[in-house]
């Protein structure tokens, strides 16, 4: 996913006048706007990225603690069920956290 504008993009746009041009005020107000939900959108962004990172780290070492404490015939069904039922709380909880609402609609 390719993301074109920026803040600093939006913020330096400057846009030609006509003869019957738009209100600069009314323009330069809804920039504004665009502006602040575009930097909110990256903090977000940024956020949830870091969150993904970490559960990425809390996944592996999850998967590399059960690989050093079984071997791999022997494997133990409550260790097993209650790793894997961790794993999916946490998958739920991004996903709530990611998704929000929208992905109980």
């Amino acid at each position: 996913m390719d993301i074109k504008l920026s803040s600093k993009k939006i913020l330096d746009k400057d846009f030609k006048t006509g003869i019957r041009g738009y209100s600069q005020d009314e323009v330069d107000q809804f920039l504004d706007e665009i502006i602040s939900d575009y930097e909110n959108f990256e903090k977000v962004l940024v956020k949830k990225q870091e969150e993904i990172q970490l559960l990425k780290q809390e996944l592996e070492q999850a998967v590399s603690n059960r690989r050093g404490y079984e071997s791999p015939t022997t494997v133990a069904p409550t260790a097993t069920g209650a790793t894997n039922y961790d794993i999916l709380k946490r998958i739920a909880n991004l996903e709530k956290h990611v998704f929000g609402d929208k992905l109980y609609d």
